[in-house]
């Protein structure tokens, strides 16, 4: 006996009084849920290959459909619960690793929502940022311990390089292969237009996309996909992927039927073969390793553009942010352990790393204490889902923040968790040439330019009801913040006061 003995996991419901039989549903199912029975004259379902994606549910021209969650389960059970036998018996089936997307999913939690946010009234008066100027520009890189000024007394204004963002968010990496092309546009489009960046992931940059370089973070991962000098040359700023939060110490895999056209030229990799980034890259097994690869970059670029290190949040992180301040990378990339991802083994994504609230607090602190934390930039990701997420992250001592998930749901991603089946029904997580076609790109970039800029009137609401006009006020400002049902622990991590204090 195995899952497929199991009652589906969702029950695709028909009014049949509403539905014409216009086979839209047929159409629009990339898991060929739905059929139309000629001798029967009716649409039937095969729930056992519904994922719940709601694209039928959509569409639907006289909404005669849904799907809702089976409430035939196994026998309730505390300790072994349904989730887990499905997957005892899907593993006994196959006898393969269990593979999931998009990020970890567990009722742990989330930090961001025990975290308030202060408010001035009276001794310290609010601002409104409808009539009084708020500063939500950030710059991204290496900055002077303090003002330095030549012979003549005059400010010595010669920086490092930085990345300039009109407000510090930006798109995290997503590669290309991982998603499709139509994504790509979208958020290289938004980013030009936006005024801040988006992170080719470790795919490469198609030809295409090298006219929004001044935009474009370009990742050097393990695998070398698709670097070469044009590729590093493109891009405002280089990012060196060691761990991303949905599987720290593991690394990426494409499966070979992702690597076609485009994509197999923009990876320099034959069509279906497997990308495999292995978790080490094999010339870093150091702090010093990771220098080495540093100062190449920056060589190869002439010193013109910062460097990123991205790694994954995990127990040691303040001591691992420490070394890479020290490795001459401008930024450091932390990735919670909520972080998305298009394919991930599912022990992974469940049980490894540290939520992002608490590794940023540990890092900005270590850097703190030691003296260097102006020496580099704090970018965090790893479930970033609104507005007040950002200036929470911001006050515990981020410069900016990565958003991947929310991006993708602005472009109408529904968080069905099948990426790594490359069977997207909305166009985003596919190669499939008729499933790409569903995003439009022109929709998308407009979909992704309304997101930030609400979270830019959002972001400064909030920080003009704290009282502060920009970004760089809020950086680290932890007394702007109070926990709530929290243990000393975690406040003395975060190091904030609880609520009341």
């Amino acid at each position: 006996m195995g899952v497929e003995f199991i009652y589906p996991e969702f029950e695709v419901i028909r009014n049949e009084a509403r539905c014409i039989t216009c086979r839209v549903c047929e159409r629009q199912c990339a898991n060929e849920v739905h059929t139309f029975s000629a001798a029967r004259g009716m649409m039937l379902s095969d729930e056992s290959k519904c994922v719940n994606c709601q694209r039928c549910v959509s569409l639907c021209p006289t909404r005669a459909l849904k799907i809702v969650k089976s409430d035939c389960v196994l026998r309730e059970n505390a300790n072994w619960q349904n989730d887990t036998i499905r997957e005892i018996y899907k593993q006994a089936s196959s006898g393969g690793v269990l593979l999931s997307s998009m990020g970890n999913p567990k009722p742990l939690p989330v930090y961001w929502d025990k975290i308030l946010i202060n408010a001035s009234q009276v001794t310290n008066p609010p601002i409104d940022p409808l009539r009084e100027p708020m500063e939500t520009k950030v710059f991204l890189g290496k900055k002077p311990e303090k003002i330095q000024r030549d012979a003549d007394g005059n400010l010595d204004c010669d920086l490092p390089p930085q990345i300039e963002l009109s407000m510090p968010v930006m798109f995290s990496a997503m590669s290309y292969g991982s998603i499709s092309y139509n994504a790509h546009a979208s958020l290289a489009r938004a980013a030009s237009t936006l005024g801040i960046l988006y992170n080719t992931g470790e795919g490469g940059l198609h030809e295409d996309f090298y006219r929004y370089g001044s935009h474009t973070i370009v990742q050097v991962a393990s695998g070398r996909f698709g670097v070469h000098e044009d590729y590093l040359e493109a891009g405002a700023a280089i990012e060196i992927k060691m761990g991303q939060g949905a599987k720290p110490g593991i690394g990426g895999h494409l499966p070979g039927a992702k690597i076609v056209g485009d994509v197999s030229r923009t990876r320099m990799i034959p069509e279906g073969t497997d990308a495999i980034s292995p978790a080490p890259h094999h010339d870093i097994y150091s702090i010093e390793d990771l220098r080495q690869l540093v100062y190449s970059l920056k060589e190869a670029t002439a010193y013109q553009k910062p460097v990123i290190v991205k790694v994954a949040a995990v127990h040691n992180i303040a001591a691992i942010a420490s070394g890479i301040a020290r490795s001459g990378a401008d930024i450091i990339a932390i990735d919670g352990f909520r972080g998305g991802t298009g394919a991930a083994p599912t022990r992974i994504r469940d049980n490894v790393g540290i939520p992002i609230e608490l590794a940023l607090a540990a890092v900005d602190q270590r850097l703190r204490d030691e003296g260097i934390r102006n020496s580099i930039s704090l970018v965090v990701g790893g479930s970033i889902r609104c507005a007040s997420d950002v200036v929470k992250a911001i006050a515990l001592g981020a410069d900016a923040c990565y958003i991947a998930t929310a991006a993708v749901l602005a472009l109408g991603c529904h968080l069905c968790r099948t990426c790594h089946t490359g069977k997207c029904n909305w166009g985003i997580a596919t190669q499939q040439p008729d499933l790409v076609k569903r995003l439009n790109p022109d929709i998308g970039s407009e979909r992704l330019i309304n997101l930030m800029t609400a979270w830019r009137h959002e972001i400064m609401e909030l920080m003009g009801g704290m009282g502060i006009n920009s970004i760089e006020a809020l950086r680290g400002n932890r007394l702007m913040l109070r926990g709530v049902g929290l243990n000393e622990k975690e406040l003395e991590i975060l190091g904030i006061s609880h609520a009341g204090e």
